[in-house]
């Protein structure tokens, strides 16, 4: 079994290397990721936004329901956030891309985060991505 699963994931990786999409291609660069939100206000789902302002930075938004609510408060948490890609700086596969990242939203009063973002596309129009920090998400990434 350990055969068959380094044989898949080396098959996958040569795959997005020869399709290789940019993960992130700067000024007008968009991202929709949609995916589970593990740990942070509680166990649920999310969705967010990026748009591309610079070679270097992406702004976006996004939302998160819980389905485990942890403080039994609000199951819904709104925020705004922003990233800085770094793939390029550390001489990433274009497919690749790492970003530290804020966010500020509102879940019974004003909460400011912050995580470290690494996404990977398989193809010109899919992959996945995985954010930890004061919260934490991962599930697939649709480039636009």
């Amino acid at each position: 079994m350990k055969k068959f699963i380094l044989t898949a994931v080396i098959c996958l990786c040569s795959f997005s290397f020869t399709n290789a999409q940019q993960a992130y291609s700067g000024s007008g660069d968009q991202k929709v990721s949609i995916g589970l939100t593990p740990w942070g206000y509680g166990t649920g789902v999310t969705g967010m936004y990026d748009y591309g302002l610079t070679e270097l930075f992406s702004v976006g938004g996004g939302a998160e329901i819980y389905f485990d609510n942890k403080n039994n408060d609000d199951s819904f948490y709104i925020f705004g956030r922003a990233n800085v890609h770094l793939g390029e700086i550390i001489n990433l596969p274009s497919n690749m891309d790492f970003y530290p990242g804020i966010d500020i939203g509102f879940k019974d009063g004003i909460g400011l985060g912050a995580h470290l973002g690494f996404r990977y596309l398989f193809s010109d129009s899919i992959g996945a991505y995985i954010e930890a920090g004061s919260r934490g998400s991962l599930g697939l990434i649709i480039n636009l």
